[in-house]
């Protein structure tokens, strides 16, 4: 069985799957990855409601 692919490889496929543009695709991965490591590197799958309210309250603070 071949491993899962890296959560960037699944996002940027995702969003090629919907037609979104490359430029949008890389801003969205950038992203994605300052949420985790605004997190000390934590996967989002291990997130919820809580850790993206503190995200967001740090970018408008």
């Amino acid at each position: 069985m071949a491993p899962q692919p890296k959560l960037l490889d699944q996002l940027s496929a995702a969003l090629r799957v919907r037609r979104y543009s490359r430029r949008t695709e890389a801003t969205y991965c950038q992203w994605v990855k300052r949420y985790i490591f605004f997190h000390q590197v934590r996967h989002p799958a291990e997130m919820a409601e809580p850790e993206i309210n503190a995200f967001l309250t740090h970018l408008a603070v």
